[in-house]
């Protein structure tokens, strides 16, 4: 029920117009697990004992109880039900479990998106409270305590996460990174390292997220033989930066991975051994070799820029002939996927939107909450990620299928017959 408003247009809980979007919502809820709890009973309605009597049936309402939500906090009467029904294998009662309102649930999944997010931003547990209940309208199943209890989870959630088994997810192409959030990590030196990668169904996905060390072939390989152990096979194609640590330790766990440098930070480091004067040409010559229309004219375009600019600045033209093999490598796979390999950018945009706090406070917490904050935000963006363009060619990748120009082979074959 709405609230009395005052002269100015506002309420006792905020805004007339909060209160009707609160409001709103909540019936909507309450007729969402009305239409939950009917479709359960109709499903089972020929289930009935001896006497003829059904065995799923409705019995009331649970106790209201407080949820907190986007909208801010509601008050929720959850319809019950009477199941009568008995396991033939365990001999235990069947129960009805709502899949919209779980029973123990007291907040929506989108607020604990959100504190990750203000802990990083310098709030402390106790900021918590007046900071959601400006957002809410309430603080109303926020107290510090259950921050803190969250802030614990987050980090069982994380171990969770690096110890999961994958032998079941067959990752096709892999990004590597090592992001610099700025949070106190174990050491002064430490970054994140990143796995990320592409399933045969064309779907992205987080496969590990670890501290260590970037330039650090050791920090790589720990990371690389933890998820082989866990059953991760060789990928297709890796992606990642200059870091040789990366390919040294990609050589010793998955030697049967092909290595794709990362163009924004191959262009990056040509531009930085060039005169500003002469960036705009280089910047324009390299995009005519990684946008080339297949590997020959992309090779071809390595010559030219040699030529271009060999004689005057050699160490910039030398940090593209020494890795044109990696640089060039997208090419073999099809022109679909050419965009998503050749840069390393589905990790630098996930941690690049995610502005961290740049001082440590008392509420940055150890080294392995800050960490675990960090999988909890990338966490809640993978939900977001979209399928690499193509998907189903992904599979084709697999099981070992051939691309000339960015074409399956076969039917390049057949066009031509």
């Amino acid at each position: 029920m709405l609230s009395v408003v005052n002269e100015d247009g506002t309420t006792q809980s905020g805004s007339l117009m909060d209160d009707i979007v609160r409001e709103g919502a909540r019936r909507m809820l309450a007729a969402a697990l009305e239409a939950e709890v009917n479709q359960y009973i109709a499903e089972l309605a020929g289930e009935r004992d001896e006497a003829g009597r059904r065995l799923v049936v409705r019995n009331g309402h649970h106790r209201e109880r407080t949820v907190v939500t986007a909208a801010g906090p509601m008050a929720v009467k959850a319809p019950r039900v009477n199941d009568k029904r008995v396991d033939g294998e365990t001999g235990e009662r069947k129960r009805f479990s709502s899949k919209i309102l779980t029973p123990w649930c007291r907040k929506s999944p989108k607020i604990s998106e959100v504190l990750p997010l203000l802990y990083l931003h310098g709030l402390s547990s106790g900021d918590f409270v007046p900071a959601m209940e400006q957002f809410l309208g309430s603080a109303a199943g926020l107290s510090p305590a259950t921050v803190t209890r969250l802030t614990k989870q987050w980090s069982d959630d994380h171990a969770a996460f690096q110890d999961r088994d994958l032998s079941g997810a067959d990752y096709v192409y892999v990004w590597a990174d090592g992001v610099h959030p700025k949070v106190r990590l174990g050491q002064a030196r430490s970054c994140v390292l990143v796995l990320m990668g592409v399933r045969t169904d064309g779907r992205k996905e987080l496969i590990a997220l670890a501290e260590g060390l970037r330039e650090s072939a050791e920090s790589w390989a720990d990371l690389l033989r933890d998820c082989r152990r866990r059953g991760m096979r060789d990928p297709e194609l890796v992606v990642g930066d200059g870091a040789m640590g990366l390919w040294r330790a990609l050589a010793e766990v998955f030697p049967q991975a092909r290595h794709q440098r990362c163009w924004v930070h191959k262009t990056r480091n040509v531009i930085n051994a060039l005169p500003r004067s002469a960036e705009p040409g280089a910047k324009k010559a390299l995009q005519e070799i990684y946008n080339a229309e297949d590997r020959a004219h992309a090779e071809k375009a390595v010559k030219d820029f040699g030529r271009a600019y060999g004689a005057k600045w050699p160490k910039a033209v030398k940090k593209i002939t020494d890795d044109v093999d990696e640089l060039l490598a997208f090419y073999g796979f099809p022109a679909e996927h050419w965009v998503h390999l050749r840069t390393t950018n589905p990790i630098e945009s996930t941690f690049s939107t995610v502005k961290l706090r740049t001082k440590v406070t008392r509420g940055a917490g150890s080294p392995a909450a800050a960490l675990a904050m960090v999988f909890k935000l990338a966490e809640s963006a993978q939900a977001r990620w979209r399928a690499i363009t193509a998907p189903y060619l992904v599979a084709l990748v697999r099981n070992g299928a051939r691309f000339g120009r960015g074409v399956l082979v076969e039917r390049e074959q057949e066009a031509a017959a």
